[in-house]
């Protein structure tokens, strides 16, 4: 099996640049128990799957099919200032995306049944595309 990371095409990209991911980024001011966070972070991933299949089939299609796809990662932001500035920079990017909004479930004290911006899936995209936009959060721990 070639080693991805020396894998290289003729544009000189590498096939690990051009792997699809999906990323989910959650809120840390939350303060979500382990569950509630990765229920979120998985509407994330699910609503920006759909957006990509009306956006981008193609990369719909590479990412269900695992070509050279399927990698997922839940990032962290501090707020839903930042989610929101995220989304902007992949609207102007062209890159699928979806804010979700949790609704009508108790969980104090940020919880309280109304409708909270909780999580932004980014992708599919490609790592390379996705870095100047998600590379500055960290993973979930």
């Amino acid at each position: 099996m070639a080693d991805i990371a020396k894998a290289t095409d003729t544009t000189g990209s590498t096939e690990r640049d051009e792997h699809l991911f999906i990323y989910s980024i959650i809120r840390a001011d939350l303060d979500m128990p382990e569950g509630k966070m990765s229920s979120q972070a998985g509407h994330g991933y699910t609503e920006s799957l759909f957006a990509c299949q009306d956006m981008h089939p193609e990369l719909f299609h590479r990412y269900k099919h695992k070509i050279n796809a399927g990698s997922k990662a839940t990032l962290v932001a501090n707020d839903a200032e930042t989610l929101l500035k995220v989304a902007r920079q992949c609207e102007e990017a062209g890159i699928a995306h979806a804010l979700f909004y949790d609704e009508g479930h108790v969980m104090p004290p940020h919880f309280d049944g109304s409708k909270i911006l909780t999580a932004l899936g980014v992708g599919p995209v490609s790592r390379k595309d996705a870095k100047r936009i998600v590379g500055k959060y960290r993973l979930v721990k």
